[in-house]
């Protein structure tokens, strides 16, 4: 049985900056590495080819590029393993024998799925002691965003997973065409705040810190990291009536495939039957579902138990010191390809045969959109 991690993580934070080819990535990193807020930061970048952030400082290795930067932040083109990279830099970077940056960001390549950098983050025993995710910044075009939505899953992918989405290049488009990307990005992800820049101009504030742990309050924040109000249009869970809150759209396929669904029950679950749900959705189609996050109330267990998984991996199971407020449900987020969220409570039927039965009145769903069976995950939860 996998062992429940306590309270909050005071580790490194490392964001992942994300976002389809000339969506701006490149354009926004060069402004915040100039930022005061970012003058202890690590820069990864995470591709081959030359760097093009403007420095003035270069200093070459065997193994990558490192350059400093006007801020002092750091940055470094890796060519080999970024789980070797993270594991070092600690040391390989440090200042008069000490560890000096305080946050890292990875940047990844244009055509990059960001959930083998996740996977990294999360599955490396090393790694956990040193580093704790913070969120994923989607960078998306807002004059080519539509188009290349359109015609590449990846970028629908990039704006589904991500904690904030940067939309670039608004100069440049109408007001009625920057609402209607706002619109489509809400849609495949309503709880990722959609924040408008000009010329890279964005503030660290707004990026980062998106994260579980809560730097203000020293804690861990899971209503400000669940936002599971943004997934009922802000009208919160109306058990009684829970088809209501569904919302549909119907741009184009990707879209289509990709949903959002959010699950809210009334009743403490199992921790066997919910283990097996998470394991057989997890092993079955764990490629599909891009990513969960979740408070959980097991029965027996006086504690919550916050969950967050990208495809077949799930971070150790966190523990909280209490709830954080008088809402004890459990609630849900599953970012998904071409599940629905029929067939997510199906999964969960399945598994409670012979089980005590789950209370399904509590769920609620956005989102609606075509289906394919349950996925899988692994672990203990008692």
């Amino acid at each position: 049985m996998r062992a429940l991690t306590a309270g909050p993580q005071a580790r490194i934070p490392v964001s992942v900056l994300t976002g389809f080819l000339g969506s701006g990535k490149t354009t926004l990193l060069n402004h915040l590495v100039r930022r005061p807020e970012l003058r202890r930061a690590l820069v990864i970048i995470n591709e081959f080819g030359a760097v093009s952030l403007d420095h003035d400082l270069i200093a070459r290795s065997n193994e990558d590029m490192v350059v400093e930067m006007m801020g002092g932040c750091l940055c470094c083109t890796i060519r080999g393993d970024l789980r070797a990279t993270l594991r070092d830099a600690p040391w390989r970077f440090a200042r008069e024998g000490r560890c000096w940056f305080d946050r890292v960001v990875i940047e990844t390549t244009g055509l990059a799925d960001p959930a083998p950098i996740l996977h990294t983050l999360m599955a490396d025993p090393q790694l956990q002691t040193l580093y704790r995710l913070d969120g994923v910044v989607t960078t998306v075009d807002a004059v080519n965003g539509m188009a290349t939505m359109d015609t590449q899953e990846e970028a629908v992918r990039q704006a589904a997973v991500a904690d904030r989405i940067v939309l670039t290049k608004t100069d440049l488009l109408s007001s009625d065409g920057q609402r209607a990307i706002e619109a489509r990005l809400r849609a495949i992800n309503p709880a990722a705040p959609v924040l408008p820049v000009l010329q890279g101009a964005a503030d660290p504030e707004r990026l980062f810190d998106a994260g579980l742990y809560n730097p203000e309050t020293k804690s861990n924040d899971v209503r400000r990291w669940l936002n599971a109000e943004a997934y009922d249009g802000g009208h919160g869970h109306d058990h009684a009536d829970h088809g209501h809150h569904a919302h549909h759209h119907d741009i184009n396929r990707h879209d289509d495939r990709i949903r959002a669904t959010c699950l809210t029950f009334d009743t403490p679950l199992r921790a066997e039957a919910f283990e097996r749900w998470i394991d057989i959705l997890t092993s079955l189609k764990g490629a599909d579902i891009l990513r969960v996050k979740g408070i959980v109330h097991l029965r027996d267990h006086t504690k919550p138990v916050v969950v967050h998984g990208v495809q077949h991996l799930f971070h150790p199971p966190v523990e909280l010191e209490d709830w954080p407020s008088d809402d004890r449900r459990t609630r849900l987020v599953f970012i998904t390809r071409d599940i629905t969220a029929d067939q997510l409570r199906g999964t969960l039927s399945l598994m409670t045969i012979g089980l005590d039965r789950f209370g399904l009145q509590g769920l609620v769903e956005t989102l609606p959109a075509p289906g394919i069976p349950g996925g899988t995950m692994g672990g203990g939860w008692a």
